[in-house]
């Protein structure tokens, strides 16, 4: 079963501090469909595959490019290899500049001028063209979910699967679910009684932390909440409360650098505790300089995941995958789920090289993904449209912690950190 944060969709709220969700309107399932089903020719011209990424967003010019540079990464190797059945990959990338403005610029020139076959690895803080991409019928595949889109409409593969009816509605007529597992996982195996969930006082911020609250309810914590103004806010007095509570566990609904902040003030303070626990967006081997003045706070970063630590070089998939990214300044777990994305295009494309590779052809691979793993990169990845959310799942988790000098280290095999969990309902 796939995992799937309960806050995922809400994750642009957390980078941006505004809500921006994309909210799509029922459309009849005819609308969706499109059949280009063409045999190409033996000599066609190379197959044109799109990236949207917002990589100049309000959020900063490196916090989305990370899927982006992972897939053209792969994409480049394939090409080098002789790619897709004799075919070379002519990636065409858009920035759409974190606006739904210049998504729907970007969807307009690639899918409707471009005719790209497939999107791939799309990273967009408003989605905005999500409907138009699935009207054409064009299959987006391994996009990050940061709005609902991916659990709305058809066509589009989330990196993460989707269990949803994707009928034009996000989720179950607009309520999505989201187990709590990252909260199981650090009761039963570290014995975490007590979490805090630091927020600002902004409206995003604190909805963030409201639905992690409620995760660690449910597992049977004891929550302490910490707010602090966003304007001017004061870490050293959440860092004191912090150390005074006895958190065991700490998560935030706060942006980067307030994060490093917190740190700092959390070491300055005193304040120690078992997990400082991230997402898989801040999964990256930044940190050692992201948190240089708080040392033990450093080593006490934890991040949760769908997918192999970028740092397994014991494991061929991801050896491959570095031995290719080896020139970039950074690697990032986004940068290794981009170039998973890249794969399963490569791999459904692949499939339909007999019969002609057409966007029709593609999807209805993609749709028929089962248990999809990217030779091992990713947790087995799934898509079913469930008439009635599931109650409970069984979720596994992707785990690993920061060290220093040894970067970030996996803690346990990700396909047997598993749990049954219940499903909480949230609207986006």
């Amino acid at each position: 079963m796939r995992r799937r944060s309960p806050v995922a969709e809400i994750l642009a709220a957390v980078l941006l501090l505004s809500l921006s969700a994309a909210c799509g309107s029922r459309l009849p399932e005819s609308d969706f469909e499109h059949d280009d089903r063409t045999p190409a020719p033996r000599d066609a011209a190379p197959l044109r595959v799109g990236i949207i990424t917002s990589a100049t967003s309000p959020v900063g010019g490196s916090a989305f490019t990370g899927p982006r540079d992972g897939a053209r990464a792969f994409l480049d190797r394939l090409n080098a290899r002789g790619g897709i059945d004799g075919r070379r990959v002519e990636v065409r990338t858009c920035d759409d500049g974190g606006s739904g403005v210049g998504n729907n610029e970007c969807v307009h020139k690639l899918v409707e001028e471009d005719e790209v076959v497939a999107l791939v690895a799309t990273t967009a803080l408003d989605y905005a063209g999500a409907s138009r991409v699935s009207r054409a019928g064009v299959p987006d595949i391994g996009g990050q979910p940061i709005g609902t889109a991916y659990d709305t409409y058809p066509h589009l593969y989330g990196i993460y699967g989707s269990l949803a009816p994707r009928d034009g509605t996000p989720g179950w007529d607009g309520t999505l679910y989201g187990g709590t597992e990252v909260y199981r996982y650090f009761k039963r195996e570290h014995g975490a009684r007590t979490a805090a969930v630091v927020s600002y006082n902004q409206s995003a911020s604190a909805a963030y932390a409201r639905l992690v609250e409620r995760g660690l309810r449910a597992e049977g914590y004891k929550v302490v909440t910490e707010q602090v103004d966003f304007a001017l806010p004061n870490f050293r007095a959440v860092a004191a409360d912090l150390k005074e509570q006895g958190a065991d566990l700490v998560f935030d609904a706060i942006d980067g650098h307030g994060n490093a902040r917190l740190c700092q003030a959390m070491d300055e303070a005193g304040a120690q505790v078992t997990a400082k626990v991230t997402n898989v967006q801040n999964w990256t081997s930044t940190v050692a300089d992201d948190y240089k003045d708080a040392p033990r706070c450093r080593n006490a970063l934890w991040a949760t995941g769908a997918s192999r630590n970028f740092e397994d070089t014991g494991n061929p998939a991801v050896r491959e995958f570095r031995e290719a990214t080896k020139d970039l300044r950074t690697h990032s777990q986004w940068q290794l789920e981009g170039w998973a994305a890249a794969r399963w295009f490569t791999d459904a494309a692949t499939s339909c090289a007999a019969t002609g590779i057409t966007r029709a052809c593609v999807d209805a691979h993609m749709n028929r993904s089962q248990d999809y793993t990217a030779g091992g990169l990713l947790l087995p990845v799934r898509f079913e449209r469930l008439p009635e959310p599931p109650r409970t799942s069984r979720t596994c988790l992707s785990v690993a912690r920061w060290q220093d000098g040894k970067g970030w280290v996996g803690q346990g095999d990700m396909n047997r950190t598993c749990f049954t969990v219940p499903q909480l309902p949230y609207r986006p």
